[in-house]
């Protein structure tokens, strides 16, 4: 983690922060041990203390992985001015790759803390609001051009929505579906509650 000419401690602290996603990789976060950040970082488990404690250094992660996730939709989503399309990406930047897509294996090994900690369990939340917020807008925006004919309301519809995904994403991370057919499924149940099939051409 020696910090290269012109850096100083952020770029040193990036570094670090990359160590630590390394080592939740291939450690998980039940296993993960200070010294493991440390072979990652290329340092001393002394230096890793001076930028945080574990628990520290692995919630910064992990809230520097939801922003990452969570941008990465909003963003491909904004590209579009019509709902149809923004549905379309909004699911395709969703679903994992595979099991070895790691910003989505990251959200997933952190998880099981948030059923024993408060203060995860509020990250959690934040991810879900902010994935929920990002289809329900999709949904009104699509009612209002007239593409969609929602039965519920659409935070009821965008939460479903976010809740098969999650589901999905594990079979995907485990290997026993492929993101080929849980995108295909998501498409499945787009139809269902807006009426407009994504896979339709116009």
């Amino acid at each position: 983690m020696a910090a290269k000419k012109g850096g100083g401690k952020e770029a040193r602290r990036a570094e670090l922060g990359a160590a630590v996603q390394r080592a939740l990789l291939v450690r998980g976060l039940e296993g993960l041990r200070l010294r493991d950040i440390a072979e990652e970082a290329g340092v001393t488990p002394a230096a890793v203390l001076y930028y945080g404690d574990l628990d520290a250094l692995v919630h910064e992660t992990y809230q520097l992985a939801i922003e990452r996730y969570s941008q990465d939709r909003e963003q491909a989503a904004d590209r579009f001015a019509d709902a149809r399309d923004k549905l379309r990406s909004c699911i395709d930047h969703g679903v994992a790759g595979g099991p070895d897509d790691a910003l989505t294996r990251l959200l997933f090994e952190y998880w099981p803390r948030c059923l024993r900690d408060a203060r995860a369990a509020a990250l959690d939340s934040a991810l879900t609001e902010r994935q929920i917020a990002v289809y329900a807008g999709i949904l009104v925006l699509g009612q209002a051009q007239g593409h969609f004919t929602l039965q519920d309301p659409p935070r009821l519809l965008a939460a479903n929505f976010v809740a098969m995904e999650d589901g999905y994403q594990m079979e995907v991370l485990a290997g026993r579906r492929t993101r080929a057919e849980v995108v295909s499924a998501l498409h499945a149940h787009a139809r269902a509650v807006t009426g407009h099939d994504l896979g339709e051409e116009r």
